[in-house]
């Protein structure tokens, strides 16, 4: 099949590498360094999935600016543009997605369309009506990890696709189609597959996710119970975890939640409860603000001349800083005039957020008196005695 893929980040980039294995895949960006490095087979995201299957797999896929030829020519277009959430007005900013839908019907209004991006929960069935020229389009939530979303396409634990209200047999057809497409590039056999209204798959994605963040934010706020009193938090997370109805999983202390998906998910979730009687979902929300506040009051009571930030990354082994934990922190600490140096080997600058940036870990560490880490490393093993870290079990 003749795929078209809109976007190239983790979620669109992970799928183009996965369909190429069967299909040929065009990837469509506006960025032409991403473009450049795609045709070198070079990954412009760091996973390590991605950057073996570019370097070594068999692929049908090339990269192009031109998005007019490559949606004119595709007999599948899957959208997985960003959408980020706008705390101004309170919603999802799709603008990306119908950006895209607006070229497409200008070229090729009868193909199939599928929906990947993070949606608000009706988004469909309402761009729907107002692109009824584009009547065969389908809703399908991903579950990825950054930085390992390859890894989670070759093996997911489930398929989901959504159809709006009153789809057609064609497009249900489709609907089919496309989750044996997924199927035929997995590794795993077997994995559930669920046709559903999209309605329900755009609810599927941000219940999901609500729900991790519900589990980081419940061990969270049990490890700052533990550490104000001085508990043990390994022992009571580990019993805590034996019971087989809660798993091991999701459980591990960090400074909150952050990334791409879990703040934007639930915020976007609690707007759409604005009419519905809740308090578990915005409580959510709230216990991770809740969180970072106190691990810069304890940052601060340990009153360190110089105090040294370990990375601004999401989670180990990203190269995302989006709306990451550690934002907040260096936030906390700079509004309470505490002196910063940051080490973060993403940036290429001298400073950032009016903060002299260290690029050697052991020149950082000689001129900090106290090194903040989300996540411990190997690198930071030599430097124990110096580091305020809440990483119990020394993973995600």
């Amino acid at each position: 099949m003749k795929i078209a893929i809109a976007g190239t980040g983790y979620v669109g980039l992970s799928l183009a590498v996965l369909l190429a294995q069967h299909n040929d895949v065009t990837a469509v960006d506006i960025l032409p360094e991403k473009i450049e490095q795609l045709n070198k087979r070079q990954s412009p995201i760091k996973d390590q999935e991605i950057e073996k299957y570019l370097a070594q797999a068999k692929l049908s896929l090339t990269a192009t600016l031109d998005a007019k030829e490559a949606y004119r020519t595709a007999e599948l277009i899957i959208i997985a543009t960003p959408t980020n959430y706008d705390l101004s007005t309170n919603h999802f900013d799709t603008s990306s997605i119908e950006a895209v839908l607006e070229v497409i019907r200008s070229v090729n209004p009868l193909v199939t369309v599928v929906i990947k991006s993070t949606v608000p929960v009706g988004f469909l069935q309402e761009v729907m009506q107002r692109f009824p020229e584009l009547p065969n389009m389908l809703f399908s939530p991903e579950f990825l990890r950054e930085g390992r979303a390859l890894y989670d396409n070759l093996h997911p634990s489930r398929i989901i696709v959504g159809v709006p209200e009153g789809a057609s047999e064609h497009l249900q057809e489709q609907a089919k189609c496309f989750a044996k497409l997924l199927q035929e590039g997995a590794i795993d056999r077997d994995v559930p597959c669920r046709i559903v209204k999209s309605t329900e798959a755009e609810c599927i994605k941000l219940f999901a996710n609500t729900y991790l963040a519900l589990r980081v934010a419940y061990f969270n706020e049990l490890d700052t119970y533990a550490e104000q009193y001085g508990l043990n938090a390994p022992q009571i997370i580990d019993g805590i975890c034996l019971d087989p109805r809660i798993g091991a999983h999701y459980n591990n202390p960090s400074f909150g939640y952050g990334g791409y998906c879990l703040p934007k998910d639930t915020r976007q979730l609690v707007a759409n409860f604005v009419r519905t009687p809740c308090s578990l979902i915005p409580a959510i929300v709230a216990a991770n603000t809740t969180r970072k506040h106190f691990i810069v009051r304890q940052i601060l009571a340990k009153k360190a001349k110089v105090v040294g930030i370990y990375r601004l990354i999401m989670k180990a082994g990203s190269d995302n800083f989006r709306q990451a934990a550690m934002h907040d922190v260096l936030k906390g600490l700079r509004e309470a005039q505490v002196k910063v140096v940051l080490y973060e080997p993403m940036l290429s600058c001298t400073e950032y957020e009016a903060c002299p940036v260290v690029h050697n870990l052991a020149n950082f560490a000689e001129q900090v008196d106290l090194i903040v880490a989300n996540r411990m490393t190997e690198e930071l093993e030599q430097y124990k005695e110096k580091i305020y870290t809440r990483d119990i079990f020394a993973r995600d």
